[in-house]
């Protein structure tokens, strides 16, 4: 297994593939080219007390300069769930839920924080061909105390099925699990939920409390 190492940036709240360049690549120096508001980017030291959510509401406070924390609380959480697929209630329902069931507490947890970055390719996967990192994008990440990385994934029916869900692809389901394995290898731990799981916030609510 990798040795767990301290995050230097955390890439995260976009869909859509950031435009990256390294102001200096030997001190991992990234910017972010073009509308930088479409992706968000932790660049703090993480602590031993991992990422919690005051630590992200402190760096969104600093970022925009806003000086009231009250202020800064909901613009953040908004920004978080716009960054959200809009084809995904269950991802959604996960991020409202985890904020509704901790209330204030929430601060001293982990942040969760939506559509994080792990691989990042100015190629395509079609110009980079069959050596192409797939798993771009995580669905949620936690960083918790003392280097545990937790990832939280929901998984709908184009994750092991084509044709808008009508036939089976065990080579999508493949992919999946090897993807899992990679992720396991390098320190992470891989929690999946079914989309129907979460589909419905009422029933969602039990398997997260």
């Amino acid at each position: 297994m990798v040795a767990s190492r301290r995050p230097e940036n955390v890439i995260f709240a976009s869909l859509a593939k950031p435009d990256i360049r390294f102001l200096s690549a030997v001190d991992h120096d990234i910017e972010i080219v073009g509308d930088r508001g479409d992706v968000l980017v932790y660049d703090r030291a993480v602590t031993e007390a991992g990422l919690r959510r005051r630590d992200l509401q402190s760096w969104w406070q600093d970022t925009h300069r806003i000086a009231d924390e009250a202020a800064a609380k909901k613009p953040l959480y908004h920004r978080l769930r716009r960054s959200l697929p809009g084809n995904s209630p269950g991802q959604h329902h996960l991020f409202e839920l985890y904020h509704q069931i901790l209330g204030p507490a929430v601060h001293d947890f982990p942040a969760l924080r939506p559509e994080v970055w792990l691989h990042w390719d100015h190629a395509t996967v079609r110009e980079r061909g069959p050596e192409a990192l797939l798993r771009s994008r995580m669905d949620f990440l936690l960083l918790l105390p003392y280097g545990q990385r937790v990832v939280l994934e929901v998984d709908g029916l184009q994750h092991s099925t084509r044709d808008r869900g009508r036939i089976p692809d065990s080579g999508r389901y493949v992919e999946r699990v090897a993807a899992d394995r990679d992720l396991k290898l390098r320190g992470y731990e891989v929690f999946r939920f079914g989309h129907d799981e979460l589909a419905v916030a009422a029933d969602a609510r039990p398997l997260l409390e």
